[in-house]
């Protein structure tokens, strides 16, 4: 029996862990992946909290990934064998990845047809594989937001998903506000599109949007309900507030900041893979890139740790040395 390496959470708020494990095949309308990359979100948490009806261990996590399709289950049609394609949360079939199904964390992993997305030559595995999530989320928050070219656009957070959506705002044509604490990402903001950095240690963010005329829409990337509601203030009439950071810390809103101005707030996630496709499409045709650190996969819970530290500049992506297989 083919072996592989894979990542795998033994139980509920346990570690990540090294272990082999029999290289899976294809059940019916899906596809082996030999995996390439795969990068590293903090949607894992959900996995290693247990947070989903679904969810059981062992667990392979991972839902960023890029792969190319070594075996096509039956009944799987319009792929080819040696195609490259990405797997992203939403995986087909009404599973997501790495969480009520085994993910990218691993050599190979099986995956349904329906949730896979082309990948372009344009782009390397490591740098598409944050597109498969941080990307599709910022990315669709800021095409379905109210906001039309030429309006205002505010970031909060400039992080694995913050450095992304400046860019996304930026070359859609919005007035892109960064907002983050301290100077120190004031250079990169500002280098990645943005036209104006707000450092909130100095300066109110909504007063100062405010005085702008207010944003159209704000993006929260920053997984903090006090920075979230701080910024709120800062809609214009009829602005929105568009938060697509895991947090479960409370709010500091009262109805009345929403009834002053028809303001309103609401969350999105990650795409299916349709949406995928479209976001590296864009990206590939605007330049907008992942900043990137790469790991192996046997330093997975380093990588994690690094995330979640928010020390990453600015995703962590976990690369794949695979053996010989006889299958």
């Amino acid at each position: 029996m083919a072996m592989m390496k894979a990542v795998q959470i033994t139980k509920r708020g346990g570690p990540l862990e090294v272990v082999e494990l029999a290289i899976p095949d294809p059940k019916s309308g899906q596809v082996l992946l030999r995996v390439e990359a795969c990068g590293v979100c903090h949607g894992e948490m959900v996995a290693i909290e247990g947070h989903h009806p679904q969810m059981h261990y062992p667990r392979v996590p991972g839902h960023e990934v890029i792969g190319v399709i070594e075996k096509l289950g039956e009944g799987v049609t319009g792929w080819s064998i040696g195609e490259r394609v990405g797997v992203g949360w939403n995986g087909g079939h009404g599973e997501v990845t790495g969480l009520t199904m085994d993910g990218g964390y691993a050599e190979y992993m099986v995956a349904y047809a329906d949730g896979l997305a082309h990948i372009p030559a344009e782009l390397s595995s490591v740098e598409a594989a944050p597109l498969l999530c941080a990307g599709v989320t910022t990315f669709g928050a800021l095409k379905n937001s109210i906001a039309r070219m030429g309006d205002m656009v505010a970031v909060l957070g400039i992080g694995g998903l913050g450095h992304l959506a400046i860019q996304f705002a930026k070359n859609a044509g919005f007035y892109t506000v960064a907002i983050s604490r301290g100077s120190e990402k004031k250079s990169l903001a500002l280098q990645l599109g943005a036209h104006l950095y707000i450092d909130t240690e100095k300066e109110d963010p909504a007063a100062v949007l405010k005085g702008l005329g207010g944003a159209k829409a704000i993006l929260a990337t920053a997984p903090s309900g006090d920075a979230i509601s701080e910024v709120f203030g800062g809609l214009a009439p009829g602005g929105e507030l568009i938060t697509v950071a895991g947090t479960g810390e409370p709010l500091h809103i009262s109805p009345v900041h929403f009834l002053n101005g028809k303001r309103s707030m609401r969350g999105w996630t990650a795409g299916v893979a349709k949406d995928s496709e479209e976001t590296i499409r864009y990206s590939v045709l605007t330049g907008v890139q992942s900043m990137i650190e790469e790991y192996s996969l046997e330093d997975a819970q380093a990588a994690f740790d690094r995330m979640m530290s928010a020390k990453a500049k600015f995703r962590t992506v976990l690369t794949m040395t695979h053996r010989d297989q006889t299958r």
